[in-house]
């Protein structure tokens, strides 16, 4: 009964919206049980070209956290399912420049607003806000730890690695921003992604003494590639049980938990 339960309330994300400047958020909240408060996760999803007003609520990260304790905020940052805002296709389209690096610092600006709204409500533990980011939502991940440190611990998974090869603008910015990360940074991709390189940069860029790890997992090959390498679909939840062990340590151990 209780493991039912547990499942029935992961099923029922409530929808939230939240201010970042003048643009309304959508979000998705997950809630373990009880008033808290609780340790908190934002959730940074990758991009979806074509479709990114369908709204996805990622239920398996809520599915790997919440059991553990924690509030989970999937972020549909501007563009995305009902955000105010542009979406990235009718802004940036194929450019790779400094366009590109633009919006980039602009959804940073959503997933920043996103950790402020979670340390406003009386449910969660203010000092205990962490942060995992998948492709482009890894990419906002290392920006948003580069310009805070309100982030108690950080994982970003095959950041940039769909990019990197093509845009010489996301290099520089991952490296600068990298270099000014203070947030504990586990940098997690599978050796058969796009390249591994985007990965290995982000974690040597990372300061003393700033505590970071980079872990490479074996080649990965879901049942459907979608058109994209093989290995970058690891971190869909498919292959959640491959990292999700690794990346609740890295989290709980930073948090206190």
């Amino acid at each position: 009964m209780v493991a039912f339960l547990l499942a029935l309330l992961l099923a029922q994300a409530e929808t939230i919206f939240f201010p970042s400047g003048p643009l309304r958020i959508e979000a998705y909240q997950y809630r373990p049980p009880g008033s808290g408060p609780f340790p908190a996760l934002v959730y940074n999803h990758g991009s979806r070209i074509g479709f990114e007003r369908e709204e996805r609520r990622f239920p398996w990260i809520a599915d790997a956290f919440v059991p553990a304790g924690y509030v989970v905020l999937v972020v549909e940052r501007r563009g995305y399912g009902r955000s105010d805002g542009e979406t990235f296709a009718d802004e940036v389209g194929r450019e790779r420049g400094a366009k590109f690096a633009a919006r980039l610092e602009a959804e940073a600006d959503d997933v920043g607003a996103a950790v402020d709204y979670l340390r406003r409500q009386p449910f969660v533990d203010a000092k205990r806000v962490a942060m995992l980011g998948w492709s482009f939502g890894g990419i906002l991940t290392v920006i948003t730890c580069s310009r805070r440190g309100d982030v108690a611990a950080a994982v970003d998974q095959a950041t940039g690695a769909l990019s990197w090869k093509g845009s010489p603008a996301l290099q520089r910015l991952l490296r600068v921003a990298a270099a000014k990360v203070h947030v504990p940074l586990l940098t997690m991709v599978a050796a058969n992604d796009a390249t591994t390189e985007a990965a290995r940069t982000i974690d040597a860029a990372i300061p003393v003494p700033t505590e970071h790890r980079l872990i490479v997992y074996p080649p990965f090959h879901p049942k459907d590639p979608r058109g994209v390498a093989e290995g970058h679909l690891v971190f869909s939840g498919e292959g959640i049980a491959i990292w999700k062990d690794d990346a609740l340590a890295w989290i709980g151990r930073h948090l206190g938990l």
